[in-house]
């Protein structure tokens, strides 16, 4: 099987080339192009995920030897959630290859966070099944790069850490308040206000709402420990 140009040039970037081509189309195919001929990426995005978990759980171990559960958590957190996927995903142009129906394509599917850290996780079993775990992990670790070793001592999810601020001085937890939504329907922007019951807010813009609630909390935390 030879694969397509894009798919070749996406083996490049990852830096392996495949054995069974087919596994990478497949771990580039969407739902929104599966057909009984045709399977599509779910169930490799389940293995990646289970993959790139062991991947970053040896590495912090290995790289913070006396770090306890509590330190390492929310680090290995930072490194997997799919917001990180779908970063790494856009810096190889993981977009690029996807294969889309045409509803999600005409909807900017090759740019959706959902998408994109999906197919990222995709990829990373298809390669794990292709090569086995060791080639798997180097690239993981070749393509996450810095990640690891800047991942930030408490990589708490920002709301989370607000929220712990807010109970910590007998408030009731922050509430998130959509301001605005602009843009065309494939490219939203959403506004969205971090507010505590003490009327202290602060507000953060994203074309992802959960993005946009996780800034507009951090940007509160900021404010508040200054």
């Amino acid at each position: 099987m030879k694969l397509a140009v894009e798919l070749q040039a996406l083996e490049a970037r990852i830096g392996h080339r495949f054995a069974r081509p087919d596994l990478l189309v497949r771990a580039v195919t969407h739902s929104s192009m599966s057909s009984p001929t045709r399977a599509d990426n779910q169930r490799l995005e389940f293995l990646g995920d289970r993959v790139l978990g062991l991947v970053m759980a040896e590495a912090l171990l290995a790289r913070d030897k006396t770090a306890s559960e509590g330190q390492l958590a929310p680090r290995f957190n930072a490194l997997v959630r799919k917001e990180t996927c779908a970063d790494v995903a856009r810096e190889i142009d993981l977009g690029a290859a996807l294969k889309l129906g045409r509803s999600e394509m005409m909807s900017g599917g090759r740019r959706k966070l959902a998408l994109l850290g999906d197919a990222m996780e995709a990829v990373i079993a298809a390669v794990y099944k292709d090569a086995g775990f060791d080639v798997a992990r180097d690239m993981i670790l070749r393509l996450w790069g810095e990640r690891v070793d800047s991942v930030d001592s408490d990589a708490r999810d920002p709301k989370t850490a607000l929220q712990e601020w807010a109970q910590g001085r007998g408030l009731k937890p922050p509430a998130y308040v959509l301001l605005t939504r602009s843009g065309p329907d494939h490219a939203p922007v959403f506004t969205i206000a971090a507010r505590l019951e003490n009327g202290t807010e602060a507000q953060a813009r994203d074309n992802s709402k959960r993005k946009a609630e996780q800034a507009a909390a951090k940007a509160l935390l900021e404010r508040l420990e200054s």
